[in-house]
């Protein structure tokens, strides 16, 4: 079986190339599950409801995860509790409002989905991913036959700690965030696929999806600047994982596709 985890979309120009780009790749490749990063498809920062059903529509995705911008977006909280197949970062306070994981079934196959964000370099105070991630393939074994976990985090050495400390647990441990797809894609203990980073999909022309002028002079100067979202070379990044009936992980491919 395959799944193909898309990284982080970013505006309206992420979210044509998931609508042109998915669906094709599904039929071309044979892909069984299709998960997306969405923190960023509006307009650079959150996501909301209208966006969410488009992005699961006209994409065909089987689940949208979210970030660390998760509430960017005024009342998606008020919407996120009526999206099934969309998880917020399952370390966020139990206070938070939506779900902290999705169990999504393709051919008899049961995937457990969730996210857990990083804590070095990160803005929002979580609870350990660690701890985090081993407490939902604990209390929710035996209803999933491979778990996909990805780490929303800044830092590389974050990325690749939980990596190893899920390997032979998790089928997969894929990082978003940065924007900037990493050249590390391993088989972690021969069964655990696992990168980094997995990029953007969205502007290539532009920094992390942003216009590139306005980003220039607020290093340059310090003072506040718009980044409207570009629109320049627009591609989909995301990361292919090829997998057997045991959840273990055969296969690893990173891809980037204009639409």
């Amino acid at each position: 079986m395959k799944l193909l985890f898309i990284g982080d979309i970013v505006g309206k120009p992420g979210r044509e190339a998931v609508a042109a780009v998915a669906p094709r790749l599904r039929e071309e490749r044979g892909i069984d599950f299709i998960l997306a990063n969405g923190e960023n498809a509006a307009a650079g920062s959150g996501i909301t409801g209208s966006l969410a059903e488009i992005l699961l529509r006209e994409g065909g995705l089987d689940g949208i995860t979210l970030g660390d911008h998760v509430w960017d977006q005024k009342g998606w909280e008020h919407e996120i509790g009526n999206f099934p197949r969309v998880c917020r970062p399952a370390n966020l306070p139990a206070s938070c409002p939506g779900r902290t994981h999705l169990i999504v079934e393709k051919n008899g196959f049961r995937l457990l989905v969730f996210t857990v964000l990083g804590r070095n370099f990160m803005g929002p105070k979580v609870d350990c991913p660690f701890d985090t991630a081993d407490r939902l393939l604990a209390e929710h074994a035996g209803r999933y036959d491979g778990a996909f976990v990805e780490i929303h985090a800044e830092a590389t050495s974050e990325k690749q700690a939980l990596g190893w400390h899920l390997a032979g647990r998790a089928m997969a441990v894929l990082g978003t965030h940065t924007h900037v797809a990493t050249a590390d894609t391993a088989l972690l203990r021969g069964q655990t696929a696992f990168q980094c980073d997995v990029g953007m999909t969205g502007p290539h022309e532009s920094v992390l999806g942003r216009e590139i002028a306005p980003v220039i002079a607020r290093f340059r100067d310090g003072m506040p600047k718009r980044f409207d979202v570009a629109t320049g070379d627009v591609r989909l990044s995301g990361t292919l994982v090829e997998f057997d009936a045991a959840g273990r992980a055969h296969g690893i491919e990173w891809l980037s596709v204009r639409p």
